[in-house]
């Protein structure tokens, strides 16, 4: 267990991402954690020179976007954040206002040569995500009140050439490019309903004082009309 500690301290310290007003979308928990799954899997795609969580601007907030909902994301390496991004109307709005993840990877980033359990990796994000606080989300200076804690379902991130993981993990070999499973996830998240079409402002903010870790992230989204034919 003193090896599963030392190895989500490390994931812990780099993956702190960035989670009921009229605004909120209700959602059942299976949806929910089907989505927290996603959004790890799509921001853990992106390499780091187009990835939205490094985005200082909000320019790459489009990138590997699909559907009827949009990801935004916090900051992969805490702090603060204010990104300007276009939205198209009718298009649902998840991310997260704290969140964390493990995925096993025996011999990588400083994880040992075994494996850890489902349930051990869980144990250890729990405990992480237990210790958030001053969690608040607005949107237009509105408070949403639906923030949702949310444990993911198991899944798998396939991480590409030149990921999120390399620069933190250099100093073990970096993090190779490959599939890894099986991948958890814990965190406070928000599902947005549509949005109006015109200018909105969306906040969040979440600290964790256990590592010293602040999220403070501000959107000036702009919802654009989509023409149907």
């Amino acid at each position: 267990m003193n090896n599963l500690k030392k190895s989500w301290l490390t994931i812990a310290g780099i993956c702190l991402a960035f989670m009921l007003s009229a605004q909120a979308a209700p959602a059942d928990d299976g949806a929910l954690r089907n989505l927290t799954a996603e959004w790890w899997q799509w921001a853990l795609s992106i390499p780091t020179s187009e990835n939205p969580m490094l985005d200082p601007t909000g320019e790459k907030c489009v990138v590997g976007q699909r559907g009827s909902t949009w990801f935004l994301a916090g900051s992969f390496n805490g702090g603060s954040a204010t990104r300007t991004c276009s939205v198209p109307a009718g298009t649902s709005i998840f991310f997260p206002v704290a969140n964390a993840m493990f995925f096993d990877s025996p011999g990588v980033c400083g994880q040992g040569s075994e494996s850890f359990s489902v349930a051990d990796m869980r144990a250890a994000i729990d405990d992480f995500i237990d210790g958030v606080t001053d969690i608040s989300v607005e949107i237009d200076g509105e408070p949403v009140r639906r923030v949702r804690r949310v444990r993911s379902r198991v899944f798998e991130v396939a991480l590409p050439e030149g990921n999120v993981f390399d620069a933190p993990c250099a100093a073990d070999g970096g993090m190779p490019a490959g599939i890894y499973s099986p991948t958890v996830d814990d965190g406070y998240y928000v599902l947005l309903e549509p949005l109006e079409a015109g200018e909105h402002t969306l906040h969040f903010h979440a600290e964790q004082a256990d590592i010293g870790f602040v999220i403070d992230t501000t959107y000036h989204l702009t919802v654009v009309p989509v023409a149907r034919r």
